[in-house]
């Protein structure tokens, strides 16, 4: 969105003494070969907009100031200790290369052993389950040999050191704290704030304003420690955007490094437990509302600030990428939008849509669906034929 249509948008909505917008009863756009459209903003436009704090930082807000702005109502606490991160790219097998220091730990007794003097000669060493056991084997020149199993998992520990893990595909990454083994999966357990390290600089650029990316550092640290405190599983959450995006060592920087230490510790609070702060790169001018009572609708003065390359976009679809995301519908007759009358323009996002074929068969999707389904940016569109 330009700056200039932001502004007006919502100086529209700031002036006006009713509601923002109407909700569009309904519109039915008709089959065509291809359609045109357009839309604001990125993701899901709860809480936090990457874009809005950037804004915010240039007009010079604190990142307090900014997480007050998004997540309304809550306060700042503090939350430590380590996290679980499920590695997604690995494999049933945990594999490390060999290090000075390297330790492997039994889950069950937390019995300790000091590989590096153990095998010297190792240069790799693995934990791979077999049943309800653990097998630990180490490679050398002459290829892999059995050293040990034992009931249960187990995990390794690089001490201060990071560990390098061998994926897939002949691939890499190094991650501090332990890696283990549970469940026939590889979880990364590592102190909050060094998963951080990893984090803030996957989800927004480190050459930004400071105080976005330590508002940035806030929002990952609280919705990691709110995740933690809901967690079911072996572990508490993911390393891809279904959770945060979680790149190891690899990723870090000096600059998200300061965000980190300046922040320390410091997360959003609601009733005195870690906020659910959800967060998307842009709202496009008007955040919508989320499953908390701080995930609110409200309208974003910030994003005219950030030079947010995703307001407008645009984007073509055809009637084919329509039948094959769902085949259900058959031939495509028309697609009917429901809107929930948020935001200013279009008469809200698109919450609901119709697919109807042309033997009257007819299939029923979210807007997020439809959004996901056809790669879309957001649910704040319009839908033309080309």
């Amino acid at each position: 969105m330009t700056r200039s249509l932001v502004v007006g948008l919502v100086g529209l909505l700031l002036a006006g003494s009713g509601p923002a917008a109407t909700a569009a009863p309904r519109e039915t756009v008709p089959a065509a070969a291809s359609y045109t459209v357009t839309g604001y903003g990125y993701g899901h436009g709860h809480g936090l907009s990457q874009y809005g704090a950037q804004g915010a930082a240039r007009q010079g807000l604190t990142w307090r100031q900014i997480v007050g702005f998004y997540y309304p109502g809550t306060r700042i606490g503090r939350a430590r200790g380590p996290l679980r991160v499920l590695i997604t790219a690995d494999r049933r097998d945990v594999q490390v290369d060999a290090q000075p220091g390297l330790r492997l730990v039994r889950l069950e007794g937390r019995k300790t052993f000091r590989l590096d003097r153990l095998r010297p000669g190792a240069n790799r060493w693995r934990i791979t389950p077999q049943g309800e056991r653990s097998v630990v084997s180490y490679r050398t020149p002459r290829g892999w040999q059995r050293w040990t199993s034992f009931p249960g998992g187990a995990q390794f520990s690089g001490g201060p050191r990071p560990m390098t893990l061998r994926l897939p595909h002949h691939e890499a990454a190094q991650y501090r704290g332990a890696l283990r083994s549970v469940d026939r999966r590889t979880v990364n357990v590592v102190a909050l704030d060094s998963y951080l390290r990893g984090v803030v600089p996957r989800e927004v650029p480190a050459e930004w304003e400071a105080e976005a990316v330590r508002a940035q550092a806030v929002a990952a640290r609280s919705y990691a420690a709110y995740e933690r405190a809901t967690a079911m599983g072996e572990w508490d959450l993911c390393d891809t955007e279904a959770c945060q995006v979680y790149g190891g060592v690899r990723d870090e920087h000096p600059a998200t490094d300061a965000a980190v230490r300046a922040t320390r510790g410091k997360v959003v609070t609601w009733q005195g437990a870690p906020a659910f702060t959800q967060f998307s790169s842009s709202n496009g001018g008007w955040s919508t509302a989320g499953s908390q009572p701080y995930l609110v609708a409200q309208a974003d003065p910030y994003e005219a600030s950030s030079d947010n390359p995703n307001d407008p976009w645009t984007a073509t679809v055809t009637r084919q990428a329509v039948e094959r995301a769902w085949p259900a519908v058959g031939t495509l007759q028309g697609i009917t939008l429901t809107r929930d009358g948020v935001g200013p323009a279009y008469g809200g996002h698109v919450s609901a849509v119709t697919l109807t074929g042309a033997g009257g068969q007819s299939v029923q999707l979210t807007g997020d669906a439809f959004r996901f389904g056809l790669g879309l940016r957001s649910t704040w569109l319009q839908l033309a034929p080309a």
